[in-house]
């Protein structure tokens, strides 16, 4: 059983929008939690959907749900005090209708521009390897600096991933992270950030460069630009090579 966790429990202070979180801006007409939603609700390897929401938006998220015919969500629940904690109450959930090696999808609820062929591979090869990381390659030079002033190093962006999501986990991978994580007073809100703190590794799988997330005014003007939802849910699997 494949079960997608997405978190839309955050404010958005970066958006500067005082209005609504950021998850509930719309693109098109349309919430991004929703085109968010969208991609897990259509995938044939995708079992059910549970989302962590701000409680206070809770109701209005049942709405819009209904409103654009999501199909698949069996639970909403209310966020934690932390995105740690959250991500916690959401792994909770899904482990009480999971077996082990049954996988959880772990998406933030604002990215808006995923693809079926995406969604796929981190499946089928979290299901092979017990997790799988969506990546590209960093396209720009790197440096390192202590203190944001001074740097004396430089770091091959060859070597340099940029991380994005939906990261998959057989669920007994992730639950003993957590329950780790817990006993040692670790908190990462990435999920391959915490195993990675763990001492653990994480196997890497071609994410695509459109895939972007939603948290600055910057990230919703590009979103907003963009008129090509559909064809980038057609990419094949051949295309996904780091977002190259």
């Amino acid at each position: 059983m494949v079960t997608a966790l997405i978190f839309a429990g955050g404010t958005g202070t970066r958006m500067r929008n005082s209005d609504r979180p950021k998850q509930f801006l719309s693109v098109s007409g349309v919430p991004i939690i929703i085109k968010t939603l969208s991609f897990f609700s259509e995938h044939p390897m995708v079992d059910n959907i549970i989302v962590v929401c701000l409680s206070s938006w809770i109701e209005q998220l049942k709405i819009d749900i209904d409103k654009f015919n999501i199909k698949g969500v069996i639970g909403i629940i209310p966020g934690g005090s932390t995105g740690f904690e959250s991500i916690r109450k959401g792994l909770d959930r899904a482990q009480e209708m999971s077996s082990d090696d049954d996988i959880v999808l772990i998406c933030d609820g604002v990215r808006p521009i995923l693809s079926e062929a995406l969604i796929t591979t981190c499946i089928k090869d979290a299901k092979e390897y017990g997790t799988a990381v969506p990546v590209t390659k960093s396209i720009d030079s790197v440096l390192y600096s202590d203190d944001g002033i001074n740097c004396s190093k430089n770091i091959r962006r060859e070597k340099i991933f940029i991380t994005q999501a939906p990261q998959g986990y057989r669920m007994k991978v992730i639950m003993d992270a957590h329950l780790k994580a817990n006993e040692m007073g670790i908190q990462s809100i990435s999920s391959a950030d915490l195993l990675l703190d763990l001492g653990e590794t994480v196997h890497l799988i071609p994410g695509i460069r459109e895939n972007i997330k939603v948290t600055t005014r910057e990230d919703l003007n590009v979103i907003r630009a963009t008129e090509y939802y559909e064809h980038f849910k057609i990419f094949s699997k051949e295309e996904l090579e780091y977002g190259e």
